[in-house]
């Protein structure tokens, strides 16, 4: 009965393949999101030395994830991973104030490229059940996601290890993306959240 309805659903809704690159500095939390979204467990994962891919299905949207090593020799790769790009899933350590400058660099790279600029954006401020970590708002200012005009984004505040906030993350870029797709539009105008 299950799978009768989810048919009839798919068919009426469709079921939507979105390609969402998933990127960051080292250690944020991406190779353990992409697990626990994946399987739904948290696996021990070493640093990523290039990719893991993996299709994570949410609602009636089939995520194809790319999760590229976040190590500073391989960030040069990651512009290889841009085209034909939906969503930019970007993860912040939030307990790292040392590298937030960095991780703004990197992330203002990524946006600016001509491949990502039609790109929505959604930011996993991560490790937020550590103490001292930076708020997500406090990570939004340090990105400059303020500044952005013209651009479909979310920050939201994740615990990548126990599964908070990833799905909510999900959730807002499944419907970000179908209705960038439904309208047509190759720029969203506005759209900016905090969760």
């Amino acid at each position: 009965m299950g799978q009768t309805f989810r048919k009839l659903f798919d068919n009426i809704f469709g079921n939507k393949e979105m390609r969402v690159v998933m990127l960051g500095l080292d250690a944020a939390g991406k190779t353990t999101i992409l697990y626990k979204l994946h399987i739904g467990e948290v696996l021990s994962t070493v640093p990523t030395i290039g990719f893991n891919v993996e299709k994570v299905q949410y609602k009636n949207v089939q995520f194809t994830v790319w999760d590229v090593g976040g190590q500073e020799k391989l960030r040069p790769l990651w512009r290889h991973y841009f085209n034909n790009t939906d969503g930019l899933i970007y993860v912040v350590d939030s307990l790292d104030r040392e590298r937030i400058g960095k991780a703004k660099a990197e992330f203002q790279a990524i946006i600016n490229d001509p491949f990502m600029r039609n790109s929505a954006i959604l930011v996993f401020s991560n490790k937020q059940d550590m103490k001292g970590a930076m708020t997500p708002m406090e990570v939004c200012e340090a990105l400059g996601l303020y500044d952005l005009r013209n651009r479909r984004w979310h920050i939201q505040g994740t615990c990548a290890t126990k599964g908070e906030g990833l799905y909510e993350g999900l959730d807002w870029l499944a419907t970000t993306l179908k209705e960038m797709q439904a309208s047509g539009l190759s720029t969203a105008v506005g759209g900016s959240r905090i969760g």
